[in-house]
């Protein structure tokens, strides 16, 4: 059975004054964006653990504990646990509606596509598994791939987009990310990666068109953070005008992800970016340009779950280091929602705590990168 809908202002309000009114967490725990959503300040990450049926068992419990606990943003892409992670997230979501806890009106769903994705575990072969699946049924020729893992030809992300709906069983995803696209520019010029972006974008708004997803991004792991002159460096100001070009002044790319933490702070102090000819941060081109910014690898895929100097948890107050690492990421100003990958239930619980204080206030944080 597919589900129907998408996550919806009206929605997404209902639940963020659920939660609030029932004490389940502080009303500064969510944000608006996305075309005025109600979206939580923590969302789940489905990245990590080993694709099996004990970890999709894990996360399936996971997904339901965190949407009771004030988390209406979960992320995932098809390439996660070989495609069991977006199928998890589905069979949780269908569990709820089932069960009249959520609707999906009420959960934004992200995914992405660009990594070359196995199915269910890895291949024995996995050159011989690509031709299979798709070179030899014309989804994709062997000179689209790069780095032998990715690709973003129109064919391919037409595939990619219909196989993660069926994954998730949805109607149509909220927001779909080109996965790391930067990985393009170590094999084809700026000028060629332009031309293949814009190709991407013109997918994605076919998509859009189609009633298959409702917005776009891209989520990175370096292009935003290094210097504008590096190969694989990404001009947020140059990709949006791009989705001008093919998608006019109501495009949908409205979404990037990027690492930001304790220990990599480029998103906030970083001058990357450039935005009408002055250098400036992520953060504030984002700003500039009306981007919602998820935030990826808050604490550092669990490095920064302890030992933070005496005077950095004395300005992030109280709780442990996690807490105080992703407080951190969330109360700075220009974050939009930070993503934990969760999948045990002391995590959720641990993580989702934070959800009941408010943010620090920007000076703390200033403090903290000063």
């Amino acid at each position: 059975m597919t589900v129907a809908g998408h996550a919806t202002k009206k929605r997404t309000e209902r639940y963020r004054d659920r939660v609030i009114s029932s004490g389940v967490v502080h009303p500064g725990h969510f944000r608006e964006g996305l075309g005025g959503l109600g979206l939580s300040s923590i969302g789940l990450g489905t990245y990590l653990g080993r694709h099996d049926d004990a970890t999709d068992a894990l996360y399936r419990a996971a997904i339901k504990q965190a949407v009771a606990a004030g988390c209406n943003v979960i992320d995932s892409a098809i390439n996660y646990r070989c495609q069991r992670s977006e199928r998890v997230i589905g069979l949780a979501l269908s569990d709820m509606i089932r069960e009249a806890t959520c609707r999906r009106d009420e959960v934004l769903i992200a995914t992405k596509g660009g990594f070359i994705p196995y199915d269910g575990a890895p291949p024995r072969d996995s050159h011989a598994y690509i031709v299979k699946t798709f070179v030899m049924p014309g989804i994709m020729r062997t000179s689209d791939v790069v780095a032998d893992c990715h690709c973003m030809t129109p064919t391919y992300l037409r595939h990619q987009i219909d196989a993660s709906l069926a994954n998730f069983g949805f109607a149509c995803l909220d927001v779909y990310y080109l996965h790391n696209p930067e990985i393009q520019l170590e094999q084809v010029s700026r000028g060629e990666f332009m031309a293949r972006m814009r190709a991407a974008f013109a997918t994605l708004e076919e998509a859009v068109a189609q009633g298959k997803l409702r917005l776009y991004g891209t989520a990175t792991w370096e292009g935003y953070r290094i210097p504008a002159k590096s190969r694989g460096s990404l001009s947020l100001e140059a990709l949006v005008r791009a989705a001008e070009e093919v998608g006019g002044k109501g495009h949908h790319f409205k979404v990037i992800q990027l690492p930001y933490n304790l220990g990599m702070l480029e998103a906030l102090v970083g001058k990357t970016q450039y935005l009408n000819g002055s250098p400036v941060s992520l953060l504030e081109s984002a700003k500039g340009l009306d981007i919602y910014v998820m935030i990826s690898a808050p604490i550092l895929q669990g490095k920064l779950t302890r030992g933070l100097p005496a005077e950095l948890r004395e300005v992030l107050g109280e709780g442990t280091d996690a807490q105080r690492s992703l407080q951190f990421v969330r109360s700075t100003p220009g974050i939009g929602t930070a993503l934990v990958g969760m999948k045990q239930a002391n995590h959720v619980q641990d993580n989702l705590a934070l959800a009941r204080l408010a943010p620090v206030l920007p000076d703390q944080v200033t403090k903290v990168v000063s």
